[in-house]
């Protein structure tokens, strides 16, 4: 399998900035999850039905949203789940 390769979208880190502490630590550990096995059980990546976007868990209500292009993974929004709803 090759590296994952993580990169992140211009308006991501402002959504970054804004979570609270300990969402921001858990935001920390799933990279981390993500960049050893995409398939890890905790991040429970799935695709957002009728979008190119795909989704992980980062903590109990939040998500990570992001596109997959080969093993390259950007990152476009972190934050509650009502993200989702915008989409």
């Amino acid at each position: 399998m090759k590296e994952v390769i993580i990169s992140v979208e211009s308006g991501f880190f402002p959504q970054y900035d804004a979570l609270p502490k300990d969402i921001k630590k858990k935001f920390v550990k799933q990279i981390a999850f993500l960049k050893a096995n995409p398939m890890h059980n905790s991040l429970q990546i799935h695709q957002i039905e009728g979008t190119d976007f795909w989704e992980f868990y980062v903590g109990r209500g939040y998500r990570c949203i992001f596109k997959r292009e080969g093993n390259v993974y950007r990152l476009y929004y972190v934050g509650t789940h009502k993200l989702i709803d915008r989409m």
